[in-house]
This record gives structure tokens, sequence and C-alpha cells, in this order.
């Protein structure tokens, strides 16, 4: 089934499969610009203030956990949960791996968030909280799925949809195929995804609840690239988030992002 994607104003916006996200994001570190550390930073601040936007009038009120991984997905996670819990939210976050496993640009996104009044639990821990959480960000896999989910990042998607709050994926819901919208395991039931760049070819609207489409600050000219040639033209406008319409080609269904 193939999809394509709309801003509100009807300008079609390229998507791409996991091999050429992954050829997006070597362009803009090696060729182009802008480096990983401002690639995150953009998304986990974008991620942030889509929360506050989901959230609505009581998002000074709210309780956020952040799950993350170890990879850029994960440090865009914390990132977020970083730029969130300045703002005074009570945040927690959790990670599927011991701090030592991150990489290198997540571990720093760690470091700083060490020095915010943000709360930081195990797996374990998420089963004894007692106060309601009014809102859950998977940042825990993202678009770099092989298999199915196991072990910690398993864990992570069972009690995110086993929790009585709704959820905000970033770029993918975790468990889901970038490429082709498969889901060859546990995969996390969101309300709202945030995708990062451009919109990944599976992207399917019955996985991805509302869609909307972040600015990380990539650069027209790495689209163009030699090894991509993608026909781009900015959508954002004077925003750096946009909701998103995903049409099915040859068929009139289409959804839109809300918040």
């Amino acid at each position: 089934m193939a999809l394509k994607f709309f801003t509100q104003d009807g300008l079609e916006v390229p998507s791409v499969n996991t091999q050429q996200m992954i050829e997006v994001d070597r362009v803009a570190i090696e060729e182009t610009g802008p480096n990983l550390f401002q690639m995150m930073e953009n998304a986990g601040r974008n991620l942030a203030m889509q929360a506050i936007a989901c959230l609505g009038d009581r998002w000074h009120q709210a309780r956020i956990v952040v799950l993350a991984g170890t990879g850029g997905n994960g440090g865009g996670g914390i990132c977020a949960a970083r730029h969130l819990s300045n703002r005074g939210i009570p945040v927690t976050l959790c990670l599927s791996s011991p701090p030592y496993r991150l990489k290198t640009v997540p571990s720093w996104q760690h470091h700083i968030f060490k020095a915010t009044l943000g709360q930081e639990i195990a797996i374990a821990d998420l089963y004894d909280m007692d106060d309601p959480v009014d809102l859950i960000l998977d940042a825990v896999i993202g678009y770099s799925l092989r298999a199915a989910p196991q072990g910690n990042a398993l864990g992570l998607i069972q009690w995110a949809n086993a929790a009585d709050a709704p959820i905000l994926s970033l770029d993918i819901p975790s468990g889901v195929d970038a490429t082709t919208g498969a889901t060859p395991g546990e995969f996390v039931r969101a309300n709202w995804t945030m995708t990062l760049a451009l919109p990944k070819t599976g992207l399917l609207p019955d996985k991805t609840g509302e869609l909307s489409l972040a600015d990380i600050g990539i650069p027209a000219g790495a689209y163009a690239w030699k090894s991509l040639g993608i026909d781009y033209t900015p959508p954002f406008g004077d925003r750096y988030q946009i909701p998103l319409t995903v049409r099915t080609v040859g068929n009139e269904s289409a959804r839109g992002a809300l918040c």
C-alpha cells in the first residue's frame, strides 16, 4: 500500500524508506551539515514542543514519562526530557539499557539531563509508580528496527501499551518497520507520531495515530545530493512542526494530525 503525505496547504512532501533516511543522515553529517549534535537537539526540542501541544492547557500540571533507547531516537527523547524538565514539568526518564551503553551523542544528552530536576528510574521501577502518568514519550527504537523487539526494548513497549496514558512517538512508533509499516512483534500503540525531516514510507495511519512532521534543520541541498536526488520543497513555512495528511494511492482514505 503506497502512501502520499501532504501539508494542510496541499503540498506533497516526499517520503523515504529506511535506507534513504540513513543516507539523508549520512549526507547531512558528512557533507552538508547539520551535524548529529544539532539534529538531535532540534529533534528533542520539537518533541518537547509537540508534547506540550498534545497536553493542551494542562501541560504545566502534567506528569510525563520518557522511554528512550540507546541510539539517535533515544537521544532525541532524552533531549526532550531535559527541555520539559526545564519548563517545570515533572519528567521521569527510563532508559532501555544502562547509560554506559548509550552512543556518543545520546550519552552527551544524558549528561545534560542529569543536571535537570528530572527523575531517572530503572525499567522495573516503572511498575511501582503511584502517581498517574499524563503522557508517555516513545523514543525507544525509531527507524533502526531490524526484527521483533526483544529484551528491555520489548519491556518498555509492553509497559507503554499497558499504561493508562496517551503515547507520543518520535519518528515512528517503536516496533513498526519504517519502510513497510510491518510489525514483526510488539509495537507501540501511538496516539500521535512526530516524524523527523521527511515522512517514512511505513507510516501507516492505523499504526501512527495523528501524524506531524518536524524540521531538524536539514537543508534542501542535502536532499538534492547526488546519492539521493529527492525533489524537495521546504514545507514548514513559519513553523518548525506541521501536521500531515496521509492519503493512500488509489484510495480516498486520509488522516491528519490535530495536535
